[in-house]
């Protein structure tokens, strides 16, 4: 997967949020090792040292955690996972929302809306 870094925003921030997107998604399963540092900064077409201060900031948040010798790995704490989860798709939600606010819709047919494409998913 492409990284697509926006020269507006602090570029950490976002390998931040890309991880912590393919952590929340599986796409990094809880308990498994992370690629190095190295790896996912050249991935990027970052600074080693942008990539660093990224898994410094998720070390905080708890999403990783450092084992001596052996590397990184995602957390195996699965309630942790979920809460970022649902925390991701709440933000993402409300992106949408405000979006579909500012093209007139109300929240009943925003809802309405987002049921009727469910269905047809569904079907």
């Amino acid at each position: 997967m492409s990284w697509k870094l926006d020269s507006g925003r602090p570029i950490y921030m976002q390998l931040l949020e890309e991880i912590q997107m393919r952590i929340a998604s599986g796409r990094y399963p809880s308990g498994d090792r992370l690629p190095s540092v190295r790896e996912l900064a050249c991935e990027a077409g970052v600074n080693p040292n942008t990539m660093q201060k990224a898994f410094t900031e998720l070390e905080k948040k708890g999403l990783i955690e450092t084992r001596r010798t052996a590397g990184r790995f995602v957390t195996s704490d699965a309630a942790l996972i979920r809460r970022i989860r649902s925390d991701l798709a709440l933000e993402e939600y409300r992106h949408f929302s405000e979006k579909m606010k500012l093209l007139g819709y109300g929240e009943a047919q925003i809802h309405s809306f987002l049921c009727a494409e469910h269905k047809e998913d569904i079907t």
